[in-house]
């Protein structure tokens, strides 16, 4: 279990104390060191499906939701992206005495592209154990941040934390967020996994390109 040390203040030797966060979250990103040849076949193959197929509708306000059977024909390049996945999450699952757990995932994912103004309202992923979104496309949000389309995750302990001093935080790492929420934005090629009753939204994009994006789920 990590620990920190308290913030120094006047008149408190900040090496007696120590501060243990507790009930830690896990989001990890990570950057496909093969994203280029993987996002070039991937758009190719998301574009051609939205022009093949109607969009489904969940979460996705505007846009275009493909159906979450795109493991059958997302062809090699999804295969890249999704063994990738595999890796990370047994990778950050054990069992109850912090052993590695090898775990037969069976995984589920779906294409989404948004344009001006799309995005997805605030939701989680029953029935599953990790969750996770893969960038094929960030629609130029990685250069310039302006564009929105960021994935906003919230407090899982809810509003709580703010309800009585909502000017006030926690000086920890993290703590700043308390009550509120925490944005990671797009950049193409990265890939984002968390667990799958984290809420999540994703902020409208107002780029004038595409936002693309692969989303799956990891259930035992």
């Amino acid at each position: 279990m990590s620990q920190n040390p308290l913030p120094p203040r006047a008149g408190l030797n900040p090496g007696s104390v120590e501060v243990t966060p507790l009930f830690a979250t896990p989001v990890l990103r990570f950057l496909l060191p093969e994203a280029a040849i993987v996002n070039a076949a991937l758009r190719q193959t998301i574009l051609a499906r939205e022009q093949s197929h109607p969009s489904t509708q969940h979460s996705n306000q505007g846009g275009y939701q493909s159906t979450w059977d795109m493991e059958q024909w997302g062809g090699e390049a999804l295969q890249r992206v999704l063994t990738h996945a595999r890796n990370l999450a047994d990778r950050l699952t054990c069992d109850r005495a912090g052993r590695p757990a090898k775990v037969a995932w069976k995984m589920n994912c779906w294409a989404n592209i948004n344009r001006s103004g799309h995005g997805n309202e605030a939701h989680a992923h029953a029935g599953s154990y990790w969750s996770g979104t893969y960038y094929v496309d960030d629609g130029g949000i990685g250069a310039n941040p302006s564009l929105g389309g960021e994935l906003e995750f919230q407090d899982p302990r809810g509003i709580g934390p703010a309800m009585y001093a909502p000017n006030l935080a926690f000086a920890v790492p993290g703590g700043l967020s308390v009550g509120a929420s925490e944005v990671i934005p797009p950049v193409a090629g990265a890939l984002v996994l968390f667990p799958a009753w984290l809420f999540h939204q994703v902020r409208p994009y107002i780029g004038n390109a595409q936002r693309i994006s692969i989303a799956f789920n990891l259930s035992v």
